[in-house]
């Protein structure tokens, strides 16, 4: 079979989406239209509280047979049409390994919250300002410290630690490389040229030589293994430099200009604009964006759909196990806004955009007997979307651009009560994106456009063909008027408990909880 780029006039593309629950593949043709979909789940550890881990070797599995799922609903000649392979990855996770791929211990996850200390010490204005990323539990940096200081071997003997991206790679093509705009979310690489940074790898406790090399997102990683190529039935393709999944989601919304923000409800809410120019500031986080030599500026709170879920399976209805519930919707929908006098601080994982504090705890602030699980509820979501809205309101000022849209995405797309909830405290429209496996989409356009298919080599060309869209949810500018108020007590909430999370931080050190979770 022919190595390399497949000339064909209608090519076909697989995308990857390795996240942190599951791998999803997807092949999509040249008008966005998903032709098949495959996903395995990889199962989520946690041997400590605040702990997240995973087992590297299901990256890997997960990623196989999500793809040979995928595929095998294709016939013979639409696997002849599949030109290329796109990937993007769940950002800030890594693990190390030796140089034949065999892990060396778990992989530590994005959501991972133990570097508390290590980010207290080394965090400064100064690596912000080099990476683009604000002092944060969530950068793969601060773990790497955190391993360095309490289990050294297992840095020590890695031959390679690497992001989720670069292990698919190396079992894809046999090669350990990396997309620029993946591994930056480890915030080991000065952002500015895109190449690792080694005062930043010194405090990660690491080497140059134990990272990937690295390509620019679009470039190509190397070619299919002839081994795999032929166990799933099509060319040995080349695979192409995708970008983290924050990013990913952007290109498959099309939001590639300045006054439309793309908005992902998934398990952590994530939302950015593009630009041309580096810029950083303490708001927002600064990535490389999937359209090479242009930036992300993103904002992000990682108790998104995981602290919704974190209710539901703690006080719902156990038969559910954490799945949405519409009863409870039905409830907290008949609340009125702010249910009274009831204001939530979404902080169950640390708060990042626009404070990142890792010592911020999560907090329910104006309890009466009156209030149920449905005000709770109903409190929770509103908490996670008055933040959001504050912040995108703040990056407007910021970029000196008025937002015209906001595209939406993510399973908290699929509650009505959070979307419309969302819509109200913004104050702007936002419209759907018709595919649900929108990360995995943005890697497929990326894949795409490396093709030529359209002409060029653009991504913002691949994205304006494969994009696509549903509905829209218009704001009721009455009860924005009633957010922007409760949004205005819950800024001031951050600041009232500062130093009692403080003092809660050194109690919990003092005397941790012996048990991973209550029963």
């Amino acid at each position: 079979m022919k190595v390399g780029f497949m000339a064909v006039d209608n090519p076909l593309v697989i995308a990857i989406d390795s996240s942190t629950t599951a791998t999803k593949a997807i092949v999509v043709d040249t008008e966005g239209k998903v032709l098949a979909l495959g996903k395995q789940d990889i199962t989520l550890l946690s041997p400590s509280q605040g702990f997240g881990e995973h087992d590297p070797r299901q990256w890997w599995t997960s990623t196989r047979d999500a793809i040979a799922a995928a595929l095998s609903q294709l016939n013979p000649t639409e696997k002849e049409r599949v030109a290329a392979l796109g990937i993007t990855h769940q950002r800030e996770t890594f693990a190390p390994f030796t140089a034949d791929g065999t892990p060396l211990r778990n992989g530590i996850l994005w959501l991972d919250i133990r570097a508390t200390e290590q980010v207290q010490r080394y965090g400064t204005p100064e690596i912000h300002a080099l990476s683009g990323r604000p002092a944060d539990v969530t950068p793969g940096l601060y773990k790497m410290a955190w391993l360095k200081e309490h289990e050294p071997d297992s840095l020590r003997k890695a031959d390679k630690v690497t992001t989720v991206s670069a292990y698919l790679t190396f079992c894809l093509t046999g090669r350990w490389t990396d997309s620029a705009a993946c591994v930056d979310s480890l915030s080991l690489s000065n952002i500015r040229t895109l190449d690792y940074d080694d005062g930043l790898l010194e405090i990660a406790g690491v080497t140059r030589a134990q990272m990937p090399d690295l390509v620019q997102a679009g470039e190509v990683l190397g070619t299919l293994l002839p081994g795999i190529a032929e166990e799933w039935g099509i060319g040995e393709i080349p695979v192409i430099a995708g970008c983290g999944d924050g990013q990913a989601a952007g290109v498959g919304a099309a939001a590639v200009t300045p006054d439309i923000a793309f908005l992902n409800m998934g398990t952590a809410v994530v939302a950015g604009v593009p630009s041309t120019e580096y810029r950083y500031e303490k708001l927002f986080r600064t990535e490389a964006a999937g359209v090479a030599g242009t930036y992300i500026l993103e904002l992000v709170q990682n108790s998104g759909a995981y602290l919704s879920t974190w209710y539901r399976r703690a006080f719902g209805k156990p038969e559910l196990e954490g799945a949405p519930d519409p009863e409870l919707e039905a409830v907290a929908a008949a609340r009125a806004p702010g249910s009274g006098g009831l204001i939530t601080m979404p902080y169950w994982g640390a708060v990042q955009s626009p404070h990142w504090d890792p010592l911020a705890r999560g907090a329910v602030v104006g309890w009466r007997g009156t209030h149920g699980r449905g005000s709770m509820y109903r409190s929770i979501l509103e908490g996670i979307c008055l933040e959001m809205a504050r912040s995108l309101r703040k990056l407007e000022v910021s970029t000196g651009v008025p937002l015209r849209e906001v595209r939406g995405m993510g399973g908290g797309m699929r509650s009505p009560l959070w979307r419309q909830i969302m819509t109200d405290a913004i104050g702007l429209p936002i419209t759907a994106c018709r595919e649900e496996e929108i990360s995995a989409l943005g890697a497929a356009m990326i894949a795409m456009a490396s093709t030529g298919v359209y002409g060029d080599n653009r991504v913002a060309t691949a994205a304006e063909h494969m994009a696509g869209f549903t509905d829209v949810t218009e704001p009721d500018m009455q009860m924005h008027e009633i957010y922007q108020e409760l949004s205005g007590i819950q800024e001031g909430l951050y600041e009232s408990l500062r130093e009692t999370n403080a003092r809660l931080h050194d109690f919990a050190n003092r005397y941790p909880d012996a048990e991973l979770a209550d029963e």
